[in-house]
């Protein structure tokens, strides 16, 4: 029987570990890949999140390799770009630019593209790209100023965290909430299922370690 193929996450983000342990996947390794994530000229944002999701992809399997590990482990990345038509918002690291963020995206609809790739022992690439589309209510002055006090917004591609406080801020949402999240779980299944992953080895057990 072929041994179980390690897998290595290339992101130091709880969020997207938080998602894999949810659906009962626990990476061998942890491998943040730190990446330039600025748009070429005229890029857009679908091609950014995959480009991205590339870079992180290679830059975490070169690290894990020089370190000694990993040779034989698929490697998995993602990344994360919202976008108001063919303009990308930054991932916000001032209060000035959530403020922004929040000001365009009030009361309009937006698009999120999260890149997943993932590469495997002998050099191949898997990669999906996810749209997802939603639609913020009409924010108050009010509402605005209490979401930059809650600091939520720092280091959030478009200045929100939908699995937090701007969850309320959501009128309609068509795609992927894991996605938007930042781990697009149907399409990460699918992926690592089609390279002999046991995605479904955890879920025999499940019941057991639930106490039913």
């Amino acid at each position: 029987m072929a041994s179980r193929p390690e897998l290595i996450l290339a992101s130091a983000s709880p969020r997207r570990l938080a998602l894999l342990n949810q659906i009962g996947i626990e990476p061998e390794h942890l491998v943040p890949a730190h990446v330039d994530e600025t748009p070429e000229k005229g890029e857009l944002p679908r091609k950014l999140a995959g480009r991205l999701a590339d870079l992180k992809a290679l830059t975490a399997q070169h690290k894990a390799r020089v370190a000694g590990f990993g040779s034989d482990a698929l490697v998995l990345a993602a990344d994360t770009v919202v976008a108001v038509g063919r303009r990308i918002l930054p991932k916000a690291e001032i209060m000035e630019e959530a403020s922004d963020c929040l000001r365009l995206l009030s009361g309009r609809a937006h698009r999120v593209y999260t890149g997943v790739t993932l590469l495997t022992p002998s050099g191949a690439k898997r990669q999906r790209i996810v749209e997802t589309r939603i639609r913020f209510k009409r924010l108050s002055t009010r509402e605005m100023e209490a979401y930059l006090a809650s600091a939520e917004w720092r280091d959030k591609a478009g200045g929100y965290a939908i699995q937090g406080i701007a969850g309320s801020f959501v009128v309609k949402l068509v795609g992927s909430y894991s996605g938007v999240v930042g781990l697009p779980l149907h399409e990460v299944t699918q992926l690592l299922a089609g390279e002999g992953y046991p995605v479904h080895f955890n879920w025999l057990n499940q019941s057991s370690l639930s106490g039913v």
